[in-house]
């Protein structure tokens, strides 16, 4: 038995990869800086602002930065879950990206303020995202 071999009577384009060398590395770079969600951190951090105990002066800065940098993390989450299509979701969404824009206050007693409401906020999303299925439970 033969088998049919077919001819292309077309002209077919060459493959063109999708990203030049420069995009690539960029990717791999963003690849090797990318760190998995750790829930318990992020918990670890709210109740050091919610705890009756406030943080030191000195950590003010830092926590800030971190409780910023949950909120960024958890609103892009929400974003590519879509989990913005649930009313409370979006305004927890807004309510974080608010809390993101706005500097710590100079004055520790304001600043302890602010930081709580990152917290409450980081809380409040974090449990949304669960209860709309975007994350699992975190202990």
């Amino acid at each position: 038995m033969t088998a049919a071999v077919r001819q292309w009577n077309r002209p077919v384009a060459a493959w063109v990869p999708p990203l030049d060398g420069g995009a690539l590395h960029a990717v791999l770079e963003k690849v090797r800086q990318w760190q998995p969600f750790d829930g318990g951190a992020v918990l670890d951090d709210v109740a050091a602002v919610l705890d009756d105990v406030p943080p030191p002066v000195e950590d003010t800065e830092d926590i800030a930065e971190q409780l910023r940098s949950h909120l960024s993390r958890l609103v892009t989450i929400a974003t590519a879950a879509e989990a913005d299509q649930d009313t409370t979701a979006a305004q927890l969404i807004r309510q974080a990206r608010t809390l993101v824009s706005e500097d710590v206050p100079g004055d520790h007693r304001k600043a302890m303020g602010h930081l709580r409401r990152m917290g409450w906020a980081v809380n409040e999303l974090l449990d949304r995202l669960v209860a709309v299925r975007c994350l699992k439970e975190v202990a």
